[in-house]
């Protein structure tokens, strides 16, 4: 059983979906090239609407002060998750724009790139280990894959959670081969890109947590 994240949501069906399943953690992403990517009245409609119901998080690439601080006036986020080359200093300094914390995601291909963790496990309240992404691809929601039992046995200083390539009909797999508490889907609850299918995300919240 593990804790799920439904991120990119767009819309407030998919939204209803995961609080209405027992999603602990709704992602918003701000990110121009991504299809998930939400206007700053939609970030804020969508964040009031899960308030109190879900942990938020919005999802970032590479941004700025300016944009961090753009997040915060309109969604007041639990955590902000870093998904682009973020240094540990730019880790720790957006600490400050997140109500509980920082997920610093790192792309992961092999056992050697775990090593990678080590420098963020001190700035960052938790970590994210999903796919490497594909040349010229986008930094997530790639619906790709890793070999998940590299995760398992790992210690870590921090709370962390699996991403990549999860589907209802993998999820259960990957969480017994990884060890993962905590599971985020994007992609494999999606009809189309950018568009969440709610029943998808019933299924998968089933699924993780049975």
């Amino acid at each position: 059983m593990a804790d799920v994240k439904i991120c990119g949501i767009t819309d407030a069906r998919a939204l209803d979906a995961a609080i209405d399943g027992g999603a602990r953690y709704v992602g918003f992403v701000v990110y121009p090239k991504s299809p998930r990517h939400l206007s700053r009245d939609k970030l804020g409609a969508l964040s009031d609407r899960a308030r109190g119901k879900a942990e938020i998080v919005v999802v970032t690439v590479d941004a700025d002060d300016e944009l961090l601080q753009l997040i915060k006036h309109h969604a007041n986020p639990d955590w902000i998750q870093l998904h682009g080359r973020e240094q540990p200093s730019l880790v720790a300094h957006a600490r400050q724009y997140a109500r509980t914390g920082v997920i610093k995601a790192l792309g992961v291909a092999r056992r050697e790139d775990l090593a990678d963790a080590r420098a963020y496990e001190n700035v960052a309240e938790m970590l994210m280990f999903d796919a490497k992404p594909p040349p010229g691809g986008l930094p997530g929601g790639n619906a790709a894959a890793f070999d998940w039992p590299i995760l398992a046995g790992q210690r870590l200083t921090r709370p962390w959670m699996l991403s990549g390539g999860l589907t209802p009909a993998n999820v259960q797999e990957a969480i017994a081969a990884s060890g993962a508490a905590i599971v985020d889907v994007s992609s494999g609850v999606e009809s189309a890109p950018g568009l969440k299918d709610p029943v998808k995300i019933a299924q998968f919240l089933a699924a993780a947590r049975a």
